[in-house]
């Protein structure tokens, strides 16, 4: 679970500083801070703070060109914010299905290219990886950039680097849900420095921020749009960072101790994870025989006080198949996206998302395995 477990006086303090010191100002030194200790965090020679996750969509979407009419390829099992940002240049979203990682399925990615294909945004959904190196082979094979929203897995790692290196560009949220907070805020990295450069000017209505020139005379070479952040959210941002360790540290052991109680039920599938993939424990899916079997699995864990994640409590949000209201657009009706997404839907509709808590402590991670593991022999899932 998020950073905000974690929120204590040490952010307090930080806030304080600020209005003691009357350094309000947008783009100071702890923006700057909190962009260079974030890329040095993921490895990265470049980072850009923006206003959210979604902004971050966007601006590294502009950053490599997408314009209206451009295709870009993304997955249907993700936050409604991935399809929006695209839909809000003018590009046209594509969606594929999902395979048994819950992420993006390789196999129809490449049926779907096309030559008005501009990006792929790969979505590591709920702390574990795409199979990232099967995803960057067939962009590079057809010169596509790989724009990465790895919004939900901070920490999680591909190989020995850090999750969202491997990509032209990656994008980050930190609002009240991810794994680290700001309370809304967002971030892009990157090793390409012309995209680093974009993005940097696009986020501040195009301003170069040219050494040379006050503010008021800056110069600018594009247009741009206000999704900066404040001093307060890179107060916030800074030490939700130091505390990154042991978010990702507790998480992983409040996981393990809930999948070995349910790794030796024979009815229950644990989500498949890469082989290269060192997820966040965000939380634990697990996938059930039918839809009936997964809605009742977690009606009974509501009784117990515990909440599901996404699956299925927030599935509508998470899912292209109840996105309606933005495919209609394309000619596509529910029941049209219903047949569309049916692969995905004999996945998603069987799986339960158990958020793991990382301020938990070994005990109350036992009881909650417990209860878990009694509703799963209650309903004959052993």
């Amino acid at each position: 679970m998020p950073g905000f477990e974690l929120i204590d006086r040490k952010e307090l303090n930080a806030i304080n500083k600020i209005f003691k010191k009357k350094d309000l100002f947008y783009n100071g030194k702890r923006v700057a801070k909190f962009e260079k200790k974030f890329s040095d965090y993921i490895g990265t020679k470049y980072a850009v703070a923006v206003s959210s996750g979604t902004a971050a969509i966007k601006t590294a979407l502009i950053s490599i060109g997408v314009k209206p009419g451009d295709e870009i390829i993304t997955q249907s099992f993700t936050f409604i914010a991935t399809v929006e940002a695209i839909m809000d240049i003018g590009a046209k979203p594509i969606i594929v299905n999902i395979d048994e990682t819950l992420n993006m399925c390789p196999i129809e990615l490449e049926k779907k290219i096309t030559p008005k294909t501009k990006a792929i945004i790969p979505v590591h959904m709920l702390g574990v990886s795409t199979e990232v190196e099967k995803i960057l082979k067939i962009a590079k094979e057809n010169k596509i950039y790989v724009i990465d929203d790895n919004c939900e897995a901070l920490g999680a790692k591909w190989g020995k680097k850090k999750l969202g290196y491997h990509a032209d560009a990656c994008t980050w949220s930190f609002d009240n849900g991810k794994t680290i907070t700001t309370g809304e805020g967002g971030m892009i990295t990157t090793n390409n420095k012309k995209i680093y450069e974009l993005c940097k000017e696009y986020k501040d209505h195009g301003h170069q921020n040219n050494p040379r020139f006050p503010r008021g005379l800056d110069t600018h070479r594009i247009y741009g749009f206000n999704y900066r952040i404040t001093e307060i959210q890179a107060a916030l941002g800074l030490v939700q960072l130091s505390k990154l360790d042991t978010i990702v540290k507790n998480n992983k052991r409040n996981y393990r101790i809930i999948e070995n109680h349910l790794k030796n039920l024979k009815k229950i599938k644990l989500r498949k994870i890469p082989k290269k993939c060192s997820p966040l424990h965000d939380c634990l899916i697990f996938k059930v025989p039918n839809k009936s079997l997964a809605l009742n699995f977690s009606n009974q864990l509501k009784k117990k006080n515990i909440i599901t994640k996404n699956l299925p409590s927030a599935i509508n949000w998470h899912f292209a198949k109840h996105w309606d209201h933005i495919f209609s657009k394309f000619g596509l009706s529910k029941k049209k996206l219903a047949k569309k997404f049916k692969k995905s839907s004999e996945i998603l509709e069987k799986c339960i998302a158990i958020p793991i808590s990382s301020k938990k402590q070994t005990r109350t991670s036992k009881q909650v395995a417990y209860k878990i593991f009694n509703v799963a022999k209650a309903l004959n899932l052993k």
